[in-house]
């Protein structure tokens, strides 16, 4: 009987062309995912006389850069005109797939695959940005890369890449009221720390994670990179299966059983080993908000600021305090007392159609305190949003409602903080002035900063939903 496997292991195995002495795997790569930035690595292959290898495998995104806002009047940065003008040109003159402005299903490279069925298990996915471990929630191995790499792929459809460890953490008892998959991952983080999953690919098991919608599991594997994983994975299920079928990159017919039978084939095997285990319990884990400039300086939203000289650890007591004078933070104030300047709601990580319903539930009959900014993933997100009429609860609350695009996540395309501002964030980054110079970010899930956005300063969502 062969070893059991565990699914990085057997997909890894299945894409080997090559295995090289000095430790270097080449891989054959299933989907190649680019963006407005990338246009270095189509002119590297123009220089080199080359063309992409195997276009139909390819698929370019506009997200990063686009306006969210006044897309009639067109984009009036000319520089990023001109990025996305270039992607255009390059996506018709290679046969690409381009989901771009003018098109409904137009989006976040991270949101649009899996909803058109791009992403399924047992795949390779790459793509130009390093929050491509989102699509290993579908159970394939996504991972970001640069652009010399992205030329690589677009010439030979293949990349040469080091085996990396295997990870297992496993999320027990079952998921508290007002607590999300945002919660969950911010925890996880926050427990092994920023580079706690260095050298790894993390899987994620358990019945908290199982209970999770697919939508769920893309926002838990999609902050695995914040963890310093190289990727994250859920192995795919009933509910994996359910989510792809009928959607237009699907398999149909005969290729449907079959794929299907693949699927469930490429699930980790029982009793197989991982390098590494990390046990939680969902029951223990509470709302949390971040309070530093790393998405490991987290808490739950009924603790307080920490005070660096109760660390014994100088290196660390160094960095809390630095990151508490950028914050601009006093060691012992509550969370909940955190006053903010505004709210921004969506990115690849929160960007969703159930972000948007939580974020529904939460505001619906309410109105903000501070300006706030809702930002669905892709046009058939905020197509689906405003056919259930949550865009009318959103404007009827004061929250501005926005095209898709990556926003005041990326903070490059005309969206982001001043100096200064302090926002309530659905991203997942919150390093200094990565939603804008000086600007403050906390990271929360879409209820948090949905109660955050009524109230106008940090508050814990479940004690808004007792005062009804």
């Amino acid at each position: 009987m062969p070893a059991p496997r565990t699914i990085f292991d057997k997909i890894w195995d299945r894409h080997l062309i090559e295995a090289r002495q000095d430790g270097n795997d080449l891989l054959y790569i299933d989907r190649l995912l680019v963006q407005e930035n990338v246009f270095h690595a189509f002119d590297n292959l123009r220089r080199s006389g080359r063309r992409v290898r195997c276009p139909e495998q390819i698929f370019a995104f506009t997200d990063h850069y686009v306006p969210t806002r006044d897309r009639d009047a067109g984009i009036a940065d000319p520089e990023i005109r001109n990025m996305v003008e270039t992607m255009q040109r390059n996506a018709t003159e290679h046969g690409i797939a381009l989901f771009g402005l003018g098109d409904v299903r137009q989006g976040i490279l991270h949101v649009v695959p899996p909803e058109q069925g791009i992403t399924q298990p047992g795949l390779i996915v790459a793509g130009a940005d390093s929050h491509s471990s989102t699509h290993g929630a579908l159970g394939a191995f996504g991972f970001g890369v640069g652009v010399s790499e992205a030329t690589h792929i677009l010439a030979t459809q293949t990349l040469w890449r080091r085996r990396p460890r295997t990870m297992r953490i496993e999320v027990s008892g079952r998921i508290p009221l007002g607590v999300a998959a945002k919660d969950i991952v911010l925890h996880i983080v926050g427990r092994i720390g920023a580079d706690g999953g260095v050298g790894h690919v993390i899987e994620y098991t358990g019945p908290a994670i199982r209970s999770l919608s697919v939508e769920g599991r893309m926002t838990v594997c999609n902050m695995s990179i914040e963890a310093g994983a190289r990727a994250g994975l859920v192995s795919p299920d009933d509910a994996t299966v359910d989510y792809i079928e009928g959607r237009p990159y699907a398999p149909r017919g005969e290729d449907w059983d079959r794929a299907v039978a693949w699927w469930r084939g490429v699930a980790t095997d029982e009793d197989a080993e991982f390098d590494r285990e990390v046990a939680l319990d969902a029951d223990r884990i509470a709302p949390m908000v971040t309070w530093g400039t790393s998405p490991e300086d987290v808490l739950p939203i009924t603790g307080a600021v920490p005070d660096p000289a109760r660390e014994a650890d100088p290196e660390r007591r160094d960095r809390i305090a630095r990151a508490l004078a950028y914050m601009d933070l006093v060691p012992g104030t509550p969370l909940a007392q955190i006053a903010l300047d505004r709210v921004f709601i969506g990115s690849c990580t929160n960007g969703r159609i159930e972000d948007l319903r939580a974020v529904a539930q939460v505001v619906e009959g309410r109105r903000a305190a501070i300006p706030s900014t809702i930002v669905p993933g892709s046009g058939l997100v905020k197509l689906q949003a405003e056919r259930e009429g949550l865009d009318r609860i959103f404007r009827d609350a004061g929250f501005e409602w926005r095209d898709a695009g990556c926003s005041m996540c990326v903070a490059t395309n005309g969206d982001m903080l001043q100096p200064g501002e302090r926002c309530a964030s659905t991203s997942n980054r919150n390093f200094e002035g990565r939603q804008g110079r000086g600007g403050r970010s906390h990271l929360v899930s879409p209820a948090m900063a949905a109660a955050a956005a009524i109230a106008g300063r940090l508050t814990d969502v479940r004690a808004l939903d007792r005062q009804g």
